[in-house]
């Protein structure tokens, strides 16, 4: 496994990009915490992460490339926009999608057409801009236990099935503030 921080990653980001295109797993920086993110469109890269995080059925988050993406390919109303309208920053919105082909079916294993939406008021968005596809991100430990927050307590076991990690020194953030407008339940804090 290899370790890059932001600088490394534009000196290669062709390479780095095809990586992810043909599957890689990686841990990234965000807003908040680090997270694994891998190609959301790509049914075995997003297999590798649920088997990294020991998580058979719960479903995983996106970065959405931009807003047009999301007005694009998830059912957007106006209290959606509004939220919308606070991105980037350290929220998850869970909107219905319009077709569930634009992400692999793997990542939201429930099928009930729904995604959680990121935009990091961080520059690992850029990634997205750059793929033009969106990117899975889910907080970097195996699920129920303490999630990374620097490279001294990122899991052995995670580690191990990574292609890379883009480090940036500890993050003392919260995991994003999840409002759920798919189900209408509103604000869930967690």
């Amino acid at each position: 496994m290899t370790t890059i921080n932001k600088d490394e990653y534009h000196v290669n980001k062709p390479r780095i990009l095809k990586q992810i295109k043909d599957g890689a797993v990686f841990i990234h920086p965000t807003d908040t915490i680090y997270g694994i993110g891998c190609d959301a469109t790509n049914e075995k890269a997003v297999e590798k992460v649920r088997q990294a995080k020991q998580r058979k059925d719960l479903p995983f988050n996106i970065i959405a490339p931009s807003r047009e993406w999301v007005k694009a390919n998830c059912e957007v109303d106006k209290e959606a926009e509004e939220w919308l309208n606070k991105l980037p920053g350290p929220y998850t919105i869970i909107l219905k999608l319009k077709k569930d082909s634009v992400i692999a079916k793997n990542v939201n294993p429930t099928r009930d057409g729904t995604v959680g939406i990121r935009r990091p008021d961080h520059w690992i968005s850029e990634i997205t801009n750059d793929l033009d596809t969106p990117i899975v991100t889910t907080s970097a430990n195996i699920t129920g236990k303490n999630f990374m927050t620097d490279m001294d307590n990122l899991d052995v076991d995670v580690k191990k099935k990574m292609d890379f990690v883009i480090y940036e020194g500890e993050k003392n953030g919260r995991p994003s503030t999840i409002v759920d407008l798919a189900r209408k339940r509103g604000l869930i804090k967690r």
